[in-house]
């Protein structure tokens, strides 16, 4: 695929992998295919002493915690298989290409889940060289993991956009990064501060405070509403009119606004209310 088009707005669009792209947790589904237990306890225990960084778990316990040290690649791409995708995946990257010749959308995904696991989750989807994930050096002989080459999570999801940034020669401010959790933070704190655009699926606060825009939504679609409004001032009747097009309505689209507070009453002891 040829990333690079002769236009005045390349656009540079990145997106997290599990439970943006996903309803799944990729860690979750490899555990329950080696049957271990105590996944979800291992990673809130990495994440509580800051071992690693946000999202890099389940690479660190592939390399080190004795229940994962049985992993090969074929469980890698097993568990793409059975990762359930967002509805309507298979169009985005179609969509992204079709609106209009002012505007060409480079897709990427850049995610710290393994790369095996999304290549195989995403295949015939997104090109294998379009996907950054956690990436192991295998040992050919034994055919386990000897080590680890590259976690896109924390600060390791900056580098990968800047480095696709520097390669597709895309300026920072028409970059646009999507993502669901905590892990996302520091690429999506790096992309509003270089005037890039940003957009939360999840509600988790710490995520919703820092994107620009935030869409719940069970199918992959949805992302392109704040594009196609914010970035290309397309209106409603305009964006549905492109949902048709291709066989599809928006049946429900509503705007809220959500305010994450805590109130305390100081006269007394009890905690307040959480809304």
């Amino acid at each position: 695929m040829n990333d690079k088009v002769l236009t005045h707005k390349n656009y540079l669009f990145a997106s997290d992998f599990d439970q943006t792209l996903s309803f799944n947790d990729s860690g979750a589904i490899l555990s329950e295919l080696l049957g271990t237990s105590h996944f979800e306890e291992k990673v809130q225990g990495l994440s509580r002493i800051n071992l690693v960084q946000q999202g890099g778990e389940l690479a660190y316990l592939i390399l080190h915690d004795p229940e994962y040290r049985s992993v090969r690649r074929e469980h890698l791409r097993e568990v793409g298989k059975r990762v359930r995708l967002k509805r309507n995946i298979h169009l985005l990257p179609k969509l992204l290409a079709s609106l209009g010749e002012e505007y060409h959308f480079c897709f990427y995904v850049v995610s710290a889940a393994p790369e095996e696991v999304i290549q195989s989750a995403l295949e015939g989807i997104v090109p294998p060289d379009h996907i950054f994930g956690t990436r192991f050096h295998w040992n050919e002989s034994t055919g386990e993991v000897q080590s680890v080459t590259r976690v896109a999570a924390g600060y390791g999801k900056v580098a990968v956009i800047d480095h696709l940034q520097s390669r597709l020669e895309i300026s920072p401010a028409r970059t646009v990064y999507v993502g669901d959790g905590t892990s996302d933070v520091n690429v999506m704190l790096h992309v509003n501060r270089r005037n890039g655009f940003t957009i939360a699926v999840s509600e988790a606060k710490y995520i919703a405070q820092i994107a620009q825009r935030t869409v719940m939504s069970d199918d992959a679609l949805s992302v392109l509403i704040p594009i196609l409004e914010d970035i290309l001032s397309w209106n409603p009747s305009k964006i549905s009119s492109l949902f048709e097009t291709h066989g599809l309505a928006i049946h429900e689209w509503d705007k809220v606004r959500t305010d994450w507070l805590t109130i305390r009453d100081n006269s007394s002891s009890t905690a307040g209310i959480v809304i």
